[in-house]
């Protein structure tokens, strides 16, 4: 006997994977609903992360088409609290700034409220908004057509309209066309054309915009504009932004009103990321409550399986062995659910994307940490039962009912 070695023999990586998964194999249900857990808590995460990331890559893809130089000029308050009036001149004497490279306005036409016929009850207005349209408006803001035309210098002094997205939703207009009227005011309108959302002019999506000169012909528009779209050089945003309303206004510059629409939309952004680190914290929530289900299975597999242990111990396995079967169980249990999770993340984010027509962007940091995450967790799961079934004596163990 003494030229026997009594050492017992290392266990290889292939051999830990093969003892780790014989609970998987023999209780599969049980190992599925443990699994699924951590599974939620990933997809959760996963979709989260993707989801903001994707929505985020549209904001910019937005900003990058629809550009970030563009300065409104809109009416305030006058000190009595009533809302201002825009000087006539005001669109004219803002062209002249040098940095300044197009200007574009809208002027609201009071009292000229939009209905589909005469037949729609006069309370019915639907918020939708008459406004006078410069023809180099649609540049200006960078606006799209869904259908139809955009006015132009013989359709702008006729009863044309062109509809914002949500004015033509609340119309009932599916499509711009010579049959296809309504009312402005007592006049019967043509509609022409019918726009995409307009991004940084959102105002536009519940307006009818006429042309300037029939709005002042016939529905009785005074020529003021309401809103003013300043295309401005970016290396001179903030020197522009800065005299934008005592150009406009020189007698009250304190009553107009200065903004950047890409400021609102990364603003929203920044709400969004907000809520997504709320979300964040749910699956991870969710991520801990699988980690839980993995350990009690672990410990339940531990004390039903006593007599393998000791059986196992008797012929020779050493505690480490012991505690390294149970704790690669643990780790192929999470890491099981993980893959899962991650996959399911991936397809909920790529699917809600293709729905959104966003780009698909699964950031590899998610995907990376959420693995990690669950590896993370199934050790911690499976480190205390791994101890107890190495503490076992082999006597002990086989003695267990």
């Amino acid at each position: 006997m003494a030229g026997h070695d009594l050492t017992p023999p290392r266990l290889r990586p292939r051999d830990v994977l093969k003892v780790g998964a014989v609970g998987l194999r023999t209780r599969p249900l049980r190992a599925f609903l443990s699994a699924l857990g951590i599974a939620i808590g990933i997809a959760a995460m996963i979709g989260v992360v993707g989801i903001s990331s994707s929505s985020g890559a549209e904001l910019d893809r937005q900003l990058s088409a629809l550009g970030t130089n563009l300065l409104t000029v809109s009416n305030g308050q006058t000190l009595s609290g009533e809302t201002a009036t825009m000087p006539v001149e005001a669109e004219a004497m803002i062209n002249r700034i040098g940095p300044v490279l197009s200007a574009s306005s809208i002027g609201k036409v009071a009292d000229a409220k939009v209905y589909r016929s005469e037949a729609i009850p006069e309370g019915q207005t639907g918020g939708i908004t008459t406004y006078a349209a410069r023809l180099d408006l649609l540049e200006a803001v960078g606006a799209t057509l869904r259908g139809g035309v955009w006015l132009n210098e013989a359709t702008h002094t006729y009863p044309a309209v062109v509809l914002g997205s949500t004015a033509a939703e609340r119309l009932g207009v599916a499509e711009a066309g010579p049959a296809t009227q309504v009312l402005i005011g007592r006049e019967r309108f043509t509609v022409v054309g019918i726009l995409e959302p307009v991004a940084l002019a959102v105002e536009l999506d519940t307006a009818a915009l006429v042309g300037w000169p029939v709005a002042e012909e016939k529905l009785g528009f005074d020529g003021h504009p309401t809103v003013l779209y300043t295309r401005v050089d970016e290396q001179r945003m903030d020197a522009v932004r800065d005299v934008l309303a005592g150009t406009g206004n020189p007698e009250a510059p304190n009553e107009l009103d200065v903004s950047r629409p890409s400021d609102a939309l990364a603003a929203k952004q920044a709400t969004d990321q907000a809520f997504t680190g709320l979300l964040l914290g749910v699956g991870a929530v969710a991520l801990i409550v699988g980690g839980v289900g993995v350990a009690n299975t672990m410990v339940i597999s531990v004390l039903e399986r006593r007599a393998e242990i000791g059986l196992r111990r008797s012929l020779g396995a050493t505690r480490g062995q012991i505690r390294t079967q149970f704790l690669a169980e643990s780790l192929l249990l999470s890491a099981i659910g993980g893959i899962g999770g991650v996959c399911v993340g991936a397809a909920v984010t790529v699917g809600y994307a293709a729905y959104e027509r966003w780009p698909s962007v699964i950031p590899a940091e998610a995907t990376v940490g959420g693995l990690a995450a669950t590896l993370v967790i199934g050790a911690v799961a499976g480190l205390y039962p791994a101890i107890r079934a190495s503490r076992l004596s082999p006597t002990e163990a086989l003695a267990a009912p």
